[in-house]
């Protein structure tokens, strides 16, 4: 059985979205016009925000997610989910439904997604607590716009991933750490950002990754060993970053924060889906 991952705890926030998910494993993925039957299929409150902040949670620690909700009954649903995982949910409420997403998982655990709607990311005008930041050590920022990008930077330290977009590329605002996967086109932003990140993190699943520091010097890290069975891929990257805000909001050295990040996504890829359960708080 997993062991979940918790070290010392951290105050960290996430500034981000959040999708309801729909689950179905399947053997294969249907060809054009052909039926399949799921294997087993369920549904859950996910997204790369969502995910996350729950993976932040089970390191320890209070952890906030500033986020944008429908008005409808998913998006409440959402916000009980995550609650219930010891994520305190800070969301402005958008006229409309919920952001959906589909996701068929097949027998080697790959995941692919069909989202529906528009992402609802937060606004730095949304009316919501952001001078908590002030005394925040780690946020993660995975979409809203250049007032939620600034308010994240209160923040002691600050991580995004390259599909919160154009936002990263126009507001000029200093990361810590950029992360995303290397074989992911959505996860590729077409300049670096100015200034550059204190580092850029590149992830290539069971090859490990590659990073590089804003002064030139770049190296290698490796991957960490599921410890189980692999179930399925959903999560993986957002738990990597989590791992990796979570160390670097305890001011670890950049090689043990890619080792406890690696552990972080090599655990998420043993679970049903990306929680697997019940968070430990």
């Amino acid at each position: 059985m997993a062991t979940t991952v918790r070290l010392t705890p951290v105050q960290s926030a996430v500034i981000g979205h959040v999708e309801w998910v729909q689950f179905a494993r399947v053997e294969r993925l249907p060809a054009s016009g052909e039926i399949v039957h799921a294997l087993e299929w369920w549904e859950e409150a996910a997204g790369g925000g969502a995910v996350a902040a729950v993976e932040l949670a089970r390191l320890g620690g209070e952890v906030t997610l500033f986020t944008a909700l429908g008005d409808d009954d998913l998006g409440a649903r959402a916000r009980e989910r995550l609650e219930d995982l010891g994520v305190r949910v800070l969301a402005g409420i958008r006229d409309g439904p919920q952001r959906r997403a589909f996701t068929f998982l097949d027998a080697v655990g790959e995941r692919t997604i069909t989202v529906m709607g528009d992402r609802m990311v937060p606004s730095g005008g949304d009316s919501l607590p952001w001078n908590e930041l002030d005394g925040c050590a780690a946020a993660f920022f995975t979409g809203g716009d250049a007032g939620a990008l600034a308010h994240a930077r209160r923040a002691q330290a600050l991580v995004a991933t390259p599909r919160a977009g154009d936002v990263l590329l126009e507001a000029g605002t200093r990361l810590d750490a950029l992360v995303g996967s290397g074989s992911d086109p959505g996860e590729r932003l077409p300049r670096p950002p100015d200034p550059a990140p204190e580092v850029t993190v590149e992830t290539l699943a069971a090859e490990g990754g590659h990073f590089e520091r804003a002064d030139g010097s770049a190296g290698d890290f490796p991957s960490a060993s599921p410890p189980g069975a692999l179930k399925d891929a959903y999560g993986a990257g957002d738990c990597f970053a989590a791992g990796l805000t979570h160390a670097l909001g305890r001011g670890e050295r950049l090689d043990q924060a890619l080792a406890l990040a690696a552990r972080c996504g090599a655990e998420c890829l043993t679970r049903r889906g990306p929680y697997g359960g019940p968070a430990t708080r």
